[in-house]
């Protein structure tokens, strides 16, 4: 088990958090910032993936960090990908920190693939505003929010570079526009099938509905297709208590949801959606606090395991200290 797991006091860790890094470590030959991870490219082709406490909403990075949140991303990815592996082969090697994931290197797909089992978020959002196709796909006549669709749907969306926000995309214009190879994209398409089922079934085990959720892939030098990034967490994706689905439905009230939606809605509420001119609004500590337990809450419910807080006293040093006596190691 890596060093430092212990719990810390409230009091304390409000101000603990990791939002961003600037390591050496050897071998290093590039670092890549996203809006939660920070990758370091070392040689022989390992990524050291650091999962940061970052909070993004609507394509923008919130000022404040939220404890916790990237050893429950970390966490929880890495439990979804040894639990996946057998449906599609994925980069992770290890997982030496609490924050940190370490893999192979691979030249990512341009497009995220998005796949939606029912009509919530960003889909429901559309419908309202009377579309009924989304990236090329037809949503049915008379869904209200949070209905079922008949069969999951794919909807892609092109990966934003830093700043930008992320676009729908149709299947059609990936292919024309040479994003991803026709070949390439039916296995990127078989496989987010394949893992949503999966996703589903493993949801259904916790009394959950796994609503939607984005895959990222990758490919290796030797030609082979990889799942990277994170998978069935929280930040990627949507979910329903499965109890009282569907009495909510048919009363016309709300899903009960665990995902980061709680967050967008209250900066929607609050006057922000990432809009031009749009300023995001102040977050004070106790509200932070109640994202942080909210997010212990989603880890544990999706996990069905107790979370075990790492200590955040210094976690800089620790992410340092357990990365450097892994690569030791190796």
């Amino acid at each position: 088990m890596p060093t430092g797991i212990l719990s810390i006091r409230t009091k304390d860790y409000m101000s603990q958090t990791i939002t961003s890094t600037n390591f050496k470590f050897p071998g290093q030959k590039k670092v890549y910032k996203g809006k939660v991870r920070e990758v370091y490219t070392l040689e022989n082709d390992i990524l050291v993936m650091i999962a940061t406490d970052r909070l993004s909403a609507f394509d923008v990075v919130m000022p404040k960090g939220i404890p916790y949140k990237g050893q429950i991303l970390n966490q929880i990815a890495t439990k979804m990908m040894a639990a996946t592996a057998d449906i599609v082969p994925n980069w992770l090697l290890a997982t030496p920190d609490p924050n940190v994931a370490v893999g192979y290197a691979c030249e990512p797909f341009k497009v995220e693939m998005v796949i939606r089992g029912y009509l919530s978020g960003h889909a429901a959002r559309e419908y309202k505003s009377g579309k009924r196709s989304l990236c090329g796909v037809a949503m049915p006549e008379g869904m209200k929010e949070n209905d079922k669709f008949p069969e999951p749907i794919i909807t892609p969306a092109t990966k934003a570079e830093k700043g930008d926000h992320d676009e729908d995309i149709s299947k059609e214009n990936i292919l024309k526009r040479g994003i991803v190879s026709e070949s390439d994209y039916l296995l990127l398409e078989k496989y987010t099938r394949a893992l949503f089922q999966r996703g589903s079934e493993i949801a259904a085990k916790r009394g959950l509905i796994l609503v939607d959720t984005k895959y990222e892939f990758g490919k290796r030098k030797n030609g082979t297709v990889v799942l990277i990034d994170e998978i069935h967490t929280p930040d990627s994706s949507r979910y329903f208590y499965k109890e009282g689905y569907q009495q909510r439905q048919d009363d016309n009230l709300p899903q009960k949801q665990l995902s980061k939606e709680f967050v967008r809605q209250w900066l929607i509420k609050n006057g922000f959606q990432g809009l031009e001119g749009q300023t995001v609004p102040e977050m004070s500590d106790a509200y932070i606090k109640t994202v942080s337990d909210r997010y212990i809450e989603l880890y544990e419910n999706i996990t069905g395991e107790k979370f075990l807080k790492a200590d955040i006293k210094n976690i800089q040093n620790r992410i340092e200290k357990n990365v450097l006596l892994y690569l030791n190691r190796s």
